[in-house]
């Protein structure tokens, strides 16, 4: 077998599948957190902390000096905390697709189909047995 028939074989395998689509769908999703974050959580934050903005918050090491033309150097723990918030709220969403996932599956589970009825010849194996034990 050529290593390009086995790298077909890999790739046409669904769980490969599904992994690119959930990265794909993922990426997609962490722009949707982000914009969530920082659009619409973070204002209000901000608001209610007398107008600060999370992500311009940083604690300055050594200042820039425009003479030397020397970059700022500092601590941003603003953004640190847009992404914490980022985190937590993926983290509950997934929480959330996992816990409605596992509750259908249960739901499947206990409706399942019943066990199938017995075959027409145990059906007739079963009759011959009761009427030779009478």
């Amino acid at each position: 077998m050529s290593i390009f028939s086995e790298f077909r074989e890999f790739i046409a395998k669904g769980n490969v599948l599904d992994l690119a689509v959930g990265v794909i769908i993922g990426g997609a999703f962490g722009k949707i957190v982000t914009s969530l974050v920082d659009q619409v959580i973070m204002p209000p934050i901000g608001v209610l902390t007398g107008g600060v903005d999370f992500s311009q918050l940083k604690l300055v090491l050594k200042a820039a000096d425009p003479i030397k033309k020397s970059a700022e150097t500092a601590i941003s723990y603003g953004a640190f905390l847009n992404t914490l918030i980022q985190f937590l709220i993926v983290a509950a969403v997934i929480f959330a697709v996992v816990k409605m996932a596992n509750s259908l599956r249960k739901t499947e589970a206990a409706t399942a189909a019943p066990a199938p009825g017995p075959t027409p010849s145990e059906t007739l194996l079963t009759e011959i047995r009761d009427l030779l034990k009478k």
